[in-house]
């Protein structure tokens, strides 16, 4: 069994018992409407679970803010050459001022352990729209899913051709939907959130490439993933988009343009 199976299980468990329910309530089973919902429901009950690694992140963000002038003191305090014993003594009085503002030193491990997490559902949702049972959701439901179509277009299929007009229409709007919302949150919202004092240069010019870079990995990758799996980033970057907007407004880090806005 691999690492990724009880996660992925357990997301199947939640796409499946959403559609159960909203066919309970009376939605058709086979509705391409109905499965996008549970996609959404699975997007929802995944970031709110992830919700402890993001107060977390943010916690750290604000503390790493507090500490750089410290940290940036006792750099100009080291000298050119440091000899072995001040370079012990800074490692001590970084690891000091590091406690005392709350740094942890495995302040990217809840950002590591979110990666198992959506490679599972990534894989979830590919493997349940090419056809493959996956725990909870078994052969009838896969079957079910696959059948399910949005103007015409199956939740399975997948590429930009080959499929007529309405195909490509669906496709591209999913995908450049999703490049947008990504484009917008880390060049709009995150990055007024991020701290660059100090950054060295060539930093400051690889991470302004990030958003446009972000936003064309979607639009490629948009041409070879099943629908499905297109309308999942566009629910999660929406959920990003807003979480971003919440956390720059009201939780802003200390020395950014959103933490001055903000006043």
């Amino acid at each position: 069994m691999s690492l990724l199976e009880p996660i992925s299980h357990a997301l199947a468990a939640v796409l499946a018992a959403t559609h159960d329910a909203l066919t309970a309530l009376g939605a058709d089973p086979t509705a391409g409407a109905t499965w996008l919902l549970c996609v959404a429901a699975v997007v929802v009950v995944l970031r709110l679970a992830l919700l402890p690694a993001v107060v977390h992140g943010v916690r750290q963000a604000h503390a790493g803010a507090r500490a750089r002038p410290h940290l940036r003191e006792l750099s100009g305090r080291l000298g050119e050459r440091p000899d072995a014993e001040a370079l012990r003594r800074h490692l001590e009085e970084r690891r000091r001022v590091s406690a005392e503002h709350g740094v942890s030193r495995l302040g990217c491990l809840p950002v590591l352990l979110q990666l198992p997490v959506w490679l599972a559902l990534y894989h979830v949702l590919s493997d349940v729209a090419s056809g493959t049972a996956v725990g909870a959701m078994g052969p009838g439901l896969v079957s079910s899913l696959g059948a399910a179509s949005v103007l015409g277009v199956t939740l399975a299929g997948s590429g930009y051709l080959g499929g007529g007009p309405a195909h490509l229409a669906v496709v591209a709007g999913l995908a450049v939907t999703a490049a947008a919302l990504s484009y917008v949150t880390q060049r709009h919202v995150v990055a007024r959130n991020t701290l660059t004092e100090g950054m060295p240069e060539a930093v400051l010019s690889a991470q302004q490439l990030v958003p446009a870079l972000s936003a064309l990995g979607l639009l490629v990758a948009g041409g070879v993933v099943p629908v499905t799996l297109l309308a999942y980033w566009v629910c999660n970057s929406a959920w990003t988009l807003g979480q971003s907007v919440v956390i720059a407004r009201w939780f802003p880090t200390p020395g950014t343009a959103a933490a001055a806005a903000r006043g």
